[in-house]
């Protein structure tokens, strides 16, 4: 008798995981059709990863709503911002190959450059904390000048720093147009082939993309928003009608901004750069994950939970639960806390949503935290 339930141990064990890890599927589930219905978001995807494990693969709600399409798991997504990763690593790919050193002067690999960026390193664009002028308009989301990519460029080389480099962090896509062109120096191909040789197909994501949201591409979802430019005002003001929206990615900033992909494959990404598919060095994983410290001593990044910033990897600085967690458009986000082996991702096709608060929500359920507050801890 004493040997039978011993032998039953371990199957009764694995049941009651397996409840365990059912039940909080269900709590998940139950939490993000919440989401959905009170912040009207129309369609999303969700993975959570535990111990290099999918144990939740979610597709909620509606890809294309006038067609009642339904979200399915090959349905792609605008991510956005979230291309920056994507660059980031190949960074440290091209640092692996010796190419050059994040700590090097931009103006060491790049000709053509005014004087006053002469000292910029590659590090500091990775950051934010270039002091480099914005080659995008903040009043029209388009290049400045309006008159095209050749002409921003121009145009951005003859404006001021709006800082001295390190001094404070300031996001903006200047810097990750030099990003792009050192990756297309030394990687010798466009960024997009590059990303796709070295990153996309090792992880075999065939369907993940960079172009705009006017594209024809196969099964992916339009981008919706409840708000609307109130020109009187000069902002957007939040409607009840649900509005399709349209977004131009130049060429020339893909690596800042304008990749589609599913969280399926975001998922397939994760667990290559996390099993050495990408780096050899588990400390270039650590160097992009780790906060750039300002000239002060003090941390830069988008503030509330964001209190740091990375190469490429918005930072969560907090004793309890740690993460990184890159978000792009309001609309798609993913975190990974690196001491808890946990992932979780989120694509919406709903702009000006607080997607990383839904993740951060999600991230209390699979690591049993009973905390009713929105964030783990606060930030210090």
């Amino acid at each position: 008798m004493g040997r039978l339930v011993i032998l039953l141990i371990p199957f009764l064990l694995f049941i009651s995981c397996n409840i365990l890890d059912q039940n909080k599927n269900q709590k998940a589930v139950e939490y993000l059709e919440q989401e959905m219905e009170q912040q009207g978001i129309p369609g999303l995807q969700a993975i959570v990863i535990q111990k290099n494990e999918i144990v939740l693969s979610e597709n909620l709600g509606f890809a294309n709503v006038p067609f009642s399409i339904r979200t399915q798991e090959n349905t792609i997504f605008s991510i956005n911002s979230i291309a920056k990763v994507f660059a980031a690593t190949a960074i440290m790919q091209l640092v692996e190959k010796g190419k050059f050193q994040i700590s090097e002067p931009i103006s060491m690999h790049i000709d053509g450059l005014p004087d006053d960026w002469s000292e910029i390193t590659i590090e500091q664009l990775l950051s934010h904390t270039s002091g480099l002028p914005d080659i995008e308009d903040p009043n029209t989301e388009g290049l400045i000048g309006g008159k095209g990519p050749d002409s921003a460029w121009v145009k951005v080389r003859k404006m001021p720093l709006q800082f001295k480099a390190g001094a404070k962090f300031n996001y903006n896509a200047t810097n990750y147009l030099l990003i792009q062109k050192l990756i297309e120096k030394y990687g010798e191909s466009s960024f997009e082939a590059f990303v796709k040789k070295n990153q996309f197909d090792i992880a075999q994501m065939h369907k993940t993309v960079f172009g705009n949201s006017f594209d024809v591409v196969e099964n992916k979802s339009p981008t919706y928003s409840y708000y609307l430019m109130d020109k009187a005002i000069g902002d957007y003001v939040k409607g009840d009608q649900l509005l399709e929206v349209s977004e131009e990615f130049p060429s020339m900033l893909r690596a800042d901004a304008g990749a589609f992909s599913s969280a399926h494959e975001m998922a397939k990404w994760v667990l290559a750069l996390q099993s050495g598919k990408f780096l050899q060095n588990n400390t270039s994983i650590e160097k992009m994950w780790q906060a750039v410290q300002l000239d002060d001593g003090s941390y830069g990044g988008f503030g509330d939970i964001f209190n740091g910033y990375g190469l490429g990897w918005p930072v969560v600085n907090r004793e309890n639960h740690p993460a990184v967690l890159p978000i792009g458009g309001g609309r798609a986000a993913f975190a990974i806390y690196p001491e808890d082996k946990l992932t979780i991702i989120l694509f919406t096709n709903l702009s000006g949503v607080l997607v990383h608060e839904i993740v951060e929500s999600l991230s209390k359920i699979y690591l049993d935290n009973t905390d009713s507050s929105p964030y783990w801890t606060t930030p210090h």
